[in-house]
């Protein structure tokens, strides 16, 4: 993610103009009666911890259960950091042992998607799987290299699965998102820390995928990963399509966020806005077309932002022109302005913050 990730985790990056990555993620345990999660956090975590400071938007104020954040902490036992998700977990194997629940779900959450968790539980007891991946067919020409890559038997059984090949020999790849028993995974992480490893993965599915009855439950739904900029970039422009709106925002069921107390966009004379998403608390006095604007973002006179994604609370100054760019978030863009995405998208960072003057 490049310079977008300095500042912030990559679950905490803006959405769709008004969401953050994990909204996705918690919205949908939320929606599947998941009523508790916990939610490890390691770099860049100060964003994330404030968007996730009150567990109402999502539904996880409750005497039972709830949401819990976990960041590394020096112990008498363990001083480390987060060296992998397996390490996380068992760095935090009480949260696991101290609960009840006999089944646990682990999601990434960079993922943007909807799905019921419910109906790949019932999947996974089914099947009388040990471990259920979710996983879903590419369509030709996206890039899985970037994924780990499955291929399953006829039953759905896994019987490969490589993690970023060189050279893919499959065009299903795995979602990041897995159903065990919460006995089993104890079991695992401890054997796991036992012998030094630390990632998911290599060091367990990988592992283990001919000793452990592994399963794949394809989601055929709409999902991506933002993990990159072009991800990224290609994520917020989807929400320009009506479809993909419709579905995520007026289908049940709903995705949740933080509500900010912002009044509604302005669009002040001169304004021109096509086939675009403006943001609450936004001031539009120029043209906008095909670009994502997010959250207290002000567009000044005679300004031209196109094939863009401006991030929260960005002031651009008039005459300026932006095309295929990402601004990030608290620039302030002088008036006169020129950037251009010419190879690919361009990422403009101007260290000028009006909060420091």
């Amino acid at each position: 993610m490049k310079e977008l990730s300095q500042k912030r985790a990559i679950c905490a990056m803006p959405i769709a103009g008004s969401y953050r990555s994990i909204d996705f993620t918690l919205s949908n345990m939320s929606n599947s009666h998941i009523q508790k999660v916990a939610v490890f956090t390691q770099y860049n975590a100060r964003s994330l911890n404030e968007h996730l400071n009150s567990s109402k938007w999502w539904d996880f104020g409750r005497k039972q259960g709830g949401l819990f954040v976990f960041t590394p902490a020096v112990t008498a036992d363990n001083s480390n950091w987060y060296r992998g998700t397996a390490d996380a977990i068992f760095q935090n194997l009480h949260f696991l042992k101290n609960s009840h629940e006999p089944y646990v779900v682990i999601a990434s959450g960079d993922g943007v998607y909807k799905l019921d968790f419910n109906k790949v539980l019932e999947y996974h007891i089914e099947k009388k799987a040990d471990i259920t991946v979710v996983c879903r067919d590419m369509e030709p020409g996206f890039n899985v290299e970037r994924f780990g890559t499955i291929r399953m038997n006829e039953e759905s059984r896994i019987e490969e699965l490589e993690e970023k090949p060189i050279q893919a020999k499959t065009n299903t790849i795995s979602c990041g998102i897995y159903v065990i028993r919460r006995r089993l995974l104890i079991e695992m992480m401890e054997k796991c820390a036992e012998e030094d490893r630390y990632d998911f993965v290599r060091d367990v599915l990988i592992r283990y995928k001919d000793l452990k009855r592994i399963y794949g439950y394809k989601m055929k739904d709409y999902w991506r990963n933002i993990a990159s900029i072009e991800d990224y970039y290609a994520t917020n422009m989807d929400f320009l399509k009506a479809d993909v709106r419709d579905y995520f925002f007026k289908q049940y069921p709903d995705i949740y966020s933080k509500v900010d107390d912002l009044p509604p966009a302005k669009y002040n004379v001169g304004a021109r806005i096509q086939n675009s998403l403006i943001s609450s608390g936004c001031i539009v006095n120029g043209v906008v077309e095909n670009s994502v604007i997010f959250k207290k973002s002000y567009i000044g006179n005679n300004c031209v932002i196109k094939n863009s994604i401006i991030l929260n609370d960005v002031y651009i100054g008039d005459n300026s022109y932006i095309e295929n760019c990402i601004v990030e978030s608290r620039d302030t863009i002088r008036a006169d302005s020129r950037f251009v995405g010419e190879d690919g998208i361009r990422i403009v960072l101007e260290r000028n913050e009006r909060y420091m003057l």
